[in-house]
């Protein structure tokens, strides 16, 4: 199998080989590109990326740029900001507060502090020293195929990077709530699961500090569980002595639809909730929000401080891409495309029989492909069609333990036409026997 993230045996262009060569003897064996085929992009507007050969692809992906590539007030925000004043936190500065301010007007109370990194695999690794802090323990609980950063901490948590053979002894995973097999029945035992999982581990002698884990279980296949299994969930959690931490670096700044935040969707209160990516449409900066309880106790055991994280260009960044979501109603659109997208969709499903499901929420969502004679996963047809996709001008990706799920996760600002196009391609693949 060629993996849909690789480059395989496609021919490539001269200059394109050179690019790679000088790629791998720059960068070093360790990092990934995506498709058989793989990719320069030179310039990105929008929902559309642009390639060195003039060919434009429609991004159906990148949740990064959440407010759309090169998005002119954020552009104008960073540059402005970075023109006038660029230092650290431990100087006074207006810029960070009213940002804090503003999210911290989002969530529900204990939230009331805001403490920022530079990436969200910072902001987890931070979030995870304040649990510990907070609950004296070290024993932590994730999804089976979750993704939560590539710091030594929270790579340890990321059992979908594959680069541990086995996990450390004070974490243990469970099946994350699989609304699709057995008719749903396997996600009303998740909460069942989260409580065993804490409980070897106390009799392991690892006491419980904190449950990760992100609302749309990005990484384990997109699964939009419904609200008593995350209730039920979060009170197993608690129940053993630990702290929910919400992992909100895909799943945040509304592309849930329905709130700004993927676990306020179901009225759920976090201990921590950690954030990242789309915070500055690009831009690095992420954050940790807490129960003050929290952070005294972290307080009281260290110092804290990040030379870039929450600097004021950062901070204009994200208050620039605030105020995109609320003036251009983003929130809204993600609900309204996102069920479009979803049902067009489900119309492939009821044509095509590879597709054995589609889920998620808003413009998060995941299309699972199955083999056509026996209905098991199909990670070499999932990949086909990542890749045929992106031949036709409309770039996916993949997730899931067997990597046979389409991950389909676009900037907000992707609209109905967008859909249409995405899916009108989509229909062409599938025509093409995998």
């Amino acid at each position: 199998m060629v993996n849909a993230h690789s480059p395989g045996s496609v021919s490539q262009d001269p200059a394109t080989a050179a690019l790679i060569a000088r790629r791998k003897a720059a960068l070093g064996p360790a990092y990934r590109l995506f498709y058989r085929e793989p990719l320069h992009i030179v310039r990105g507007q929008g929902v559309w990326l642009h390639a060195a050969d003039g060919r434009q692809y429609l991004d159906a992906y990148n949740n990064v740029a959440c407010v759309g590539h090169a998005h002119p007030h954020v552009v104008q925000a960073i540059a402005g900001q970075a023109a006038t004043l660029a230092t650290h936190t431990r100087y006074l500065d207006e810029t960070v507060l009213r940002y804090a301010e503003r999210i911290l007007a989002t969530v529900p109370a204990p939230l009331t502090h805001m403490m920022f990194t530079c990436s969200g695999s910072e902001a987890n690794d931070l979030a995870l020293r304040m649990a510990q802090a907070r609950t004296g323990g070290t024993g932590i609980v994730v999804t089976a195929h979750a993704y939560h950063g590539v710091t030594q901490a929270v790579s340890a948590l990321s059992p979908s990077l594959g680069a541990v053979a086995d996990m450390p002894a004070h974490v243990r995973t469970v099946p994350a709530p699989d609304t699709f097999r057995a008719g749903g029945v396997a996600a009303q035992g998740f909460a069942t699961a989260v409580a065993a999982a804490f409980d070897d581990l106390r009799h392991a002698g690892h006491i419980p500090a904190a449950f990760v884990c992100d609302a749309l279980f990005s990484s384990d296949g997109v699964f939009d569980p419904p609200g008593d299994v995350w209730r039920n969930t979060i009170a197993a959690v608690h129940a053993a002595g630990a702290l929910f931490i919400a992992d909100e670096v895909q799943a945040g700044f509304g592309r849930a639809g329905g709130g700004l935040w993927g676990f306020a969707r179901h009225g759920l209160r976090p201990d921590l909730v950690t954030l990242g990516k789309p915070m500055g449409n690009g831009y690095p900066v992420a954050a940790v929000l807490a129960d003050p309880l929290i952070t005294q106790a972290f307080a009281e055991q260290t110092r804290y401080f990040n030379t870039f994280g929450g600097n004021p260009v950062a901070a204009a960044a994200a208050s620039a891409v605030l105020d995109v979501i609320e003036t251009e109603d983003l929130i809204a659109s993600a609900m309204a495309v996102g069920g479009a997208l979803r049902r067009a969709l489900g119309d492939l499903q009821s044509r095509f029989a590879c597709i054995g499901d589609v889920r998620g929420a808003g413009l998060f969502v995941g299309v699972e492909i199955l083999n056509r004679d026996d209905g098991t996963p199909d990670a070499v047809c999932a990949s086909q069609i990542i890749n045929a996709m992106r031949d036709r001008g409309v770039l996916l990706s993949g997730c899931g333990p067997q990597a046979n799920v389409l991950k389909i996760r676009p900037p907000l600002v992707f609209d109905e036409t967008h859909a249409d196009l995405l899916v009108t391609t989509l229909e062409a693949v599938l025509a093409e026997p995998c």
